[in-house]
């Protein structure tokens, strides 16, 4: 099967949408498929490489420097319809989701909508707080439109059909969430690991509360640094005992950085900055607890990164999660700020035999999450899709 696969971002960039989109080209790939990317790039001219194709964009420093393409390209045009292509699957729905919804309706094909993001959660990059019911309503009436034209439709989770069943989307929706090759994140080299965590300063009895992705609003980062605080407040014999560790970037990160040292947590908490995606699985390695407080995720893809890489989660409950995480089984919830501190406590007094029983479900449970099952699920979309078309 010939497939196009249309994204604003893709691999090395490090975002959940990139991460899905690099996910799905190398499984199609691998599995002996043609599939293709179009994507944006900061040349002055189309390129075509390695199936990747490039469309020369205008770099958006506000939006995690993410490239925004014209909706049309005439040379990239020309390529893609030389290449006999049999799906369009678009995972955005702005330049480069229009191009693919032009070439679709011009070529007669059939296209697949997933939608990776609840813009609704973003509009303060647009409105700065200025007529902000109107922008969400402006985007949300965007996003339908973009299903509306598609053939068929993929959320990557129940909480995003949910949304979209709210907004009156009707269609058929499929649940498919991102599939991802769990054995990267297993990093076995205990020397490199010990090594890392000596060159970052940290002693061999910290116990290390990894806090990785990017540094954005939306991810409430400053909700798990004030929770820290409180923890560290009411338990100053512990005091030395934890290291909180910031692993990449984003537009909130000094403010992150001002919010730590106000609150005089210098010495308790690391920004690291951005990393090398291939470097991603160290760090994941060198910490003993995984925390996240975002609740507008569609999937969390970095819960699944540390539960493949064996390590405990706690996250603030999100109703998003309770398809990833069984509370007390395969990771915790903490509810707020206050409630943090009890569910760290509790965590870092269980034995070693009962985090290695709650690691190991975790691995086992994520298994609906394996590239193989993530293939089976969009191909299954795709001749739906084609079947629509005849």
């Amino acid at each position: 099967m010939n497939i196009a696969l249309f994204s604003d971002t893709f691999f090395p960039e490090v975002n959940g949408v990139a991460t899905s989109v690099t996910s799905l080209f190398n499984t199609l790939n691998k599995r002996g498929h043609n599939c293709y990317v179009v994507t944006t790039t900061s040349e002055k001219n189309v390129i075509f490489k390695d199936n990747v194709i490039g469309i020369p964009g205008l770099e958006l420093k506000k939006l995690y420097g993410y490239r925004a393409a014209f909706i049309y390209n005439s040379k990239a045009y020309k390529l893609l319809k030389s290449l006999n292509l049999d799906v369009i699957h678009i995972n955005t729905e702005f330049g480069i989701g229009q191009f693919g919804f032009i070439l679709a309706k011009r070529l007669k094909l059939p296209t697949v909508y997933t939608y990776h993001t609840m813009y609704e959660d973003y509009t303060y990059y647009i409105s700065k707080g200025y007529f902000d019911r109107f922008s969400k309503w402006a985007l949300r009436e965007f996003s339908r439109s973009a299903m509306l034209s598609s053939t068929e439709i993929i959320v990557p989770s129940m909480k995003t059909e949910i949304y979209l069943r709210s907004i009156g989307v009707e269609k058929t929706i499929n649940i498919v969430p991102t599939g991802f090759d769990f054995s990267r994140f297993e990093v076995e080299d205990k020397e490199e690991i010990a090594a890392l965590r000596k060159s970052l300063g940290i002693r061999e009895d910290q116990y290390v509360l990894l806090c990785l992705g990017r540094i954005a609003e939306e991810k409430s980062f400053d909700v798990l640094i004030d929770a820290y605080k409180i923890y560290l407040d009411n338990h100053k014999e512990d005091v030395d005992k934890t290291l909180m560790l910031f692993v990449g970037a984003g537009p909130c990160e000094e403010d992150l950085k001002k919010q730590t040292a106000k609150l005089g947590l210098e010495h308790r908490i690391r920004f690291l900055g951005k990393v090398l995606l291939t470097e991603v699985p160290k760090y994941y390695a060198i910490s003993d607890l995984f925390l996240n407080a975002s609740i507008t995720e569609t999937q969390g893809l970095t819960f699944m990164e540390a539960m493949a890489a064996r390590k405990v989660v706690l996250c603030r409950f999100d109703t998003n999660l309770l398809n990833v995480i069984t509370n007390k089984v395969t990771g915790f919830f903490f509810r707020n700020e206050e409630d943090f501190q009890y569910k760290l406590i509790e965590i870092m007094n269980y034995d070693k035999n009962q985090l290695e029983e709650i690691k190991e479900n975790a691995y086992n449970s994520i298994d609906l999450f394996s590239d193989n099952t993530f293939y089976k699920n969009v191909m299954e979309v795709y001749k739906n899709a084609i079947r629509k078309n005849w």
